[in-house]
Order: C-alpha cells, then structure tokens, then sequence
C-alpha cells in the first residue's frame, strides 16, 4: 500500500486552536497511518508554545515524525504532495495552487472545516466544491457528532488510556476541582465572589495567560505567577504553566468540571467525560451563539428536564458574560454535576463508536487512489 505524502496548512487566528487541531491531525496520521506529513503554518512560534520539541527559529524540523515548515506566502512551490488539506478554509498560497492546477494528476484537496453541531453540517459533509477559474476541486469535509459528518479527533487507545490514568488516581471528596480555560469574560467576577462565598471548597487551576483581567479585577492585581496559588474564602487558584497537549488532557480528566473553549479543548472535554461548560470562540453578530445552540440541544437531549435546563441556563449565562445571571444559575448547575459526568461517559462513548476524523480522510484518500 502506498505511503503518502501529505500537506496540512495552518493559519493561527483561534490563539492556540487552529495549531492545536492541525497539529494532534498532523501528529495521528503520521504516528497510526504511517503518513509522510509536513505542517505548513505561519506562526512556527504558537505551535512551538504547544510542543516543545519545536524549534521557533527553524525553517526545517521534525517533531513526532511531522516535518513542520513556515507558511510563506511567496516562497516557490515545494514537491507536490499526494493530499492536500487546508485548515479550517486558511487558504493555499497562491503559487501553490498554481502548481496544483499544472499537475497532470492533482492531489486530492480538503477544505477541513470548523466543527459544529449544527443539523446542516450532515448534508454539507463531503461536497465538492469547484474552483472559480482552475481546474481544481476541493471537497468540505466537517468535523461532527454524527455517522454523516467527519467524526471528531481521537488517537488510537485515549479512553483506555484516560481510564487508565483515572484508575492511578486518588480525587477528594471534599474537593471540587474546576480547570478553567476561557476567552475572556465578564461574568468571572462575579462567579469568583460567589465560589469563595459558598459552602463548598473550589480549586480552580488556570493555564497561565488565561483569564488575566478577571483574575486582576477579583484579585486586585495580586493575579500569581505561574506555579502559584492565592486563596480567598472557600476558593483557590491556582494557576500552572503552559503546558502539552497531553499534559493538557489529564489535568480535564482530572476535574470535576472544565470550561473550555474554541475547538480544540472542546473535543478533548469531551472525551474526558467530565462536566463541561463550552465557551465558543466569539463571532460578529453572535453566529458563534447558533453553534452554541446547536450543541447544547444535540448534547442535552439524553439528560432529563432539570439537568438539561440548568446546562443551558449556565452556559447561556456564562457564553453571554452576565455575572449576576452566572451566579443565579450556578447552584442548578452544580447540583447535577453528577448527571452530567455520567451522561458525558455514555457520550463519549457513543462518539467512539464513530470513525475518527484521521481515519475517515485517509479512507477518503485510498479511494482516490
């Protein structure tokens, strides 16, 4: 069977999301498909935070079998590959493009597109799409949460593995854990206040360089470094270092409930099988509301009445950055954590049964062979 070489680009608009999904895609089709794969993206340095065997400064490398180069916009066309995928519609330089359309054979080209929920994605899902004035075709190919769509990522063993883990570690009961890895949002406040007013301790572990204005607002200015804690009533923070994305994953497997944000972090909650709130990353005139939407009635549908109520009027709340109303709908919320981690495994679950997003492009590259 042939190898394959294949191009993934990347360009960095989501803060760490686009590298942190083209890079986990990148990384599973070179480790389990055996796949010559190069990463094109245009900010070597982002990804680099994500992966520290990336050197920022270097033109050429390899890292966990995926070369990894700069996106130059006007640098000459390298070697065409035998599929070509673009991130999240990025855009193929122009030259690139160029050569594709002079191939006597073009590769095969994917448009990956963002996930969401939303009904239409089912009927989307593989269309090909005509360039304006070559003649080229790419095809949409969307993550999803159906047999119709593209499935989500999953690298072969991460819920035996995730199990695995849980099974070596010991969770407090006295305790709730919360990682916290938001956009900004003015409804933080306002929730710190009332977590360190109640009756329950919470820690909350904030990656560094997340939340800065709300904690320097709640804390004022006294927001700890990297490593550090500060502690006020019957809430802790703590906030950690950057980390990996594998590193990144147990501290969700670990928590009690993780707010997450974007994309990236919204699949791996997900397979964490923990309590969750999505924060999607903010559009003009709230499109990012309708996936919001979207998810949270596909999500909710298995839950019973009060659960499913009080998921939506949280994470309405939150995702609309009104502390008071947060506040109000905090105790629900909390109240059917439980439900929600049981829910959350049977999703995950069902999600598993489904192709990965790795597994289904490369069955749709075989058959073009």
């Amino acid at each position: 069977m042939k190898r394959g070489r294949w191009d993934i680009f990347c360009r960095v608009i989501d803060n760490y999301g686009d590298a942190g999904v083209c890079w986990r895609l990148a990384r599973q089709l070179a480790a389990e498909h055996a796949l010559e794969v190069t990463l094109w993206i245009d900010r070597v340095a982002t990804l680099a935070r994500l992966v520290p065997a990336i050197d920022a400064a270097s033109d050429t490398q390899v890292a966990s079998g995926v070369a990894v180069r700069p996106l130059i916009d006007d640098a000459p066309p390298p070697r065409l590959p035998d599929m070509v995928v673009e991130g999240f519609g990025c855009g193929l330089p122009a030259r690139y493009v160029d050569a594709m359309a002079a191939a006597a054979t073009p590769p095969p080209w994917i448009n990956l597109e963002y996930l969401s929920a939303e009904p239409w994605v089912d009927s989307a899902h593989g269309l090909a799409s005509p360039h304006p004035r070559l003649p080229l075709t790419r095809h949409f190919w969307f993550p999803g949460f159906t047999a119709k769509t593209g499935g989500l990522i999953r690298e072969a063993g991460l819920l035996e593995a995730r199990d695995a883990w849980r099974l070596r570690q010991a969770r407090s009961a006295d305790t709730l854990r919360v990682v916290l890895f938001c956009y900004a949002n003015g409804a933080l406040p306002a929730l710190f206040d009332a977590w360190a007013e109640g009756d329950e301790r919470i820690v909350c572990i904030v990656p560094e360089g997340v939340a800065t204005a709300a904690l320097d607002a709640w804390l004022r200015g006294a927001v700890p470094h990297a490593g550090q804690r500060a502690t006020r009533g019957r809430l802790a923070v703590e906030v950690v270092p950057f980390t990996t994305q594998d590193a990144f994953d147990r501290l969700l497997w670990a928590a009690g409930i993780n707010f997450v944000r974007g994309e990236d972090s919204f699949v791996r909650a997900q397979w964490a099988a923990r309590a969750f709130v999505w924060q999607p990353y903010p559009q003009e005139h709230d499109a990012h509301r309708l996936k919001l939407d979207a998810f949270v009635t596909r999500y909710g549908q298995a839950l019973d009445a009060p659960a499913r109520q009080a998921l939506a009027a949280f994470w309405d709340a939150f995702n609309g950055e009104d502390g008071e109303a947060a506040v109000q709908a905090w105790p629900a919320y909390r109240a059917t954590v439980a439900a929600y981690e049981a829910h959350g495994q049977r999703w995950a679950d069902t999600l598993a049964s489904l192709p990965d997003l790795a597994t289904g492009l490369v069955d749709f590259w075989r058959r073009r062979l």
